[in-house]
């Protein structure tokens, strides 16, 4: 049998904090991903699933760091979105 040339899909973990959890209705949830997908791709496919979250002002980590958007999400990553905090 001839080996798959397509790559097989990585799971990660998708986390929600404050209003982006309340919005969305979940905390924490294993997501099947492309491989190779940007953090803002990522960003894109979960703003289309709770359209909602894109009325704040989000942050986005990857694996506990701040995330510019630009990183490559890999097998069994954090990915986290919550909003920005804003003290005084």
């Amino acid at each position: 049998m001839p080996a798959s040339t397509a790559k097989e899909n990585i799971e990660i973990d998708l986390l929600f904090f404050g209003a982006t959890a309340d919005i969305s209705g979940v905390r924490r949830v294993k997501r099947r991903v492309s491989p190779e997908i940007k953090v803002s791709k990522m960003l894109e496919q979960v703003l289309g699933e709770y359209p909602k979250l894109s009325t704040l002002k989000l942050l986005v980590s990857l694996n506990r760091e701040y995330s510019t958007g630009h990183e490559i999400i890999h097998d069994n990553d954090e990915l986290a979105i919550f909003t920005a905090v804003s003290g005084g």
